[in-house]
């Protein structure tokens, strides 16, 4: 027969350890929403992404794709040298942003077309003072 303490002290440690595996489920499945999962071109062209989905793409500023619209309006091309992938955007560019250099735009697919929300620059390792 099990003493009332014990019986006591078992059912608070249960009770204490199935509210903390509550509370993480509820906090990873907020979370869930949250991810922006990084893709490359070669993985969208495979199909991994989900129409409307809102996901990052890394990869290069294809030389010589770089179109400028009206006003802030731009369209380029990412590649990771085996598929691409056209992006069009409409804002600021960062500084660092040009053909042949490293960019992760954050947006949905559209049309074979990723609407970019926003633009982030990739610089090198290297710093190289003025």
């Amino acid at each position: 027969m099990m003493h009332p303490i014990r019986k006591q002290r078992l059912i608070l440690i249960v009770s204490v350890v199935l509210s903390v595996a509550i509370a993480v489920g509820l906090i990873l499945y907020a979370l869930r929403s949250n991810i922006s999962l990084f893709y490359t071109p070669s993985q969208v062209a495979q199909g991994e992404t989900r129409p409307g989905q809102v996901f990052r793409l890394g990869g290069m500023v294809q030389k010589g794709s770089v179109q400028h619209g009206q006003g802030l309006a731009v369209r380029f091309v990412l590649t990771d040298f085996h598929h691409a992938i056209a992006v069009t955007y409409t804002g600021l560019l960062p500084d660092l942003f040009r053909e042949g250099q490293g960019v992760v735009v954050q947006g949905q697919l559209e049309g074979g077309v990723l609407l970019a929300q926003e633009v982030l620059a990739k610089h090198d390792e290297n710093y190289r003072p003025k």
